[in-house]
């Protein structure tokens, strides 16, 4: 028998961390899943928050689960709105990752600094020559 995944990720937010979430809401979770099919579930713990893995033999069987009000509800509690949740088929961490998804931007988007153009200055001394080097723009800061 083949096994549907799903994962569902919470991670810590401004309303409390994913850990007291689970507390207060998981056996909630896990028992509307007992009862609606589900063959396995597991539940692991990060640094960052709490991942639910749980199966289920067919997608209509998980899709019946994610309807009920008490799932709705329990993922409407999450500690971060905004960031804080991610709901996808699979197991957790199937892609390598072991750290949580970027809830913000990557400071100056990632990018690497720009070279600074060479600027190439002809001095003219008083005497009217010129001399025989140029200074380039790190030079002259």
């Amino acid at each position: 028998m083949e096994l549907r995944w799903w994962s569902i990720e919470v991670l810590d937010g401004p309303r409390g961390t994913a850990r007291a979430w689970h507390e207060s809401l998981g056996s909630n979770l896990v028992e509307a899943a007992v009862t609606n099919g589900a063959y396995r579930w597991e539940w692991t713990f990060h640094q960052w928050g709490v991942l639910f893995e749980i199966a289920f033999r067919t997608d209509e069987a998980w899709s019946a689960y994610r309807a009920l009000p008490v799932v709705a509800a329990a993922l409407d509690a999450v500690p971060d709105m905004a960031h804080g949740l991610y709901v996808y088929p699979g197991r957790g961490g199937s892609g390598g990752r072991t750290e949580p998804r970027s809830t913000h931007p990557l400071s100056g988007g990632g990018a690497a600094e720009m070279p600074l153009p060479q600027i190439r200055e002809l001095l003219t001394l008083r005497d009217g020559r010129r001399p025989a080097f140029t200074l380039g723009i790190h030079q002259l800061i």
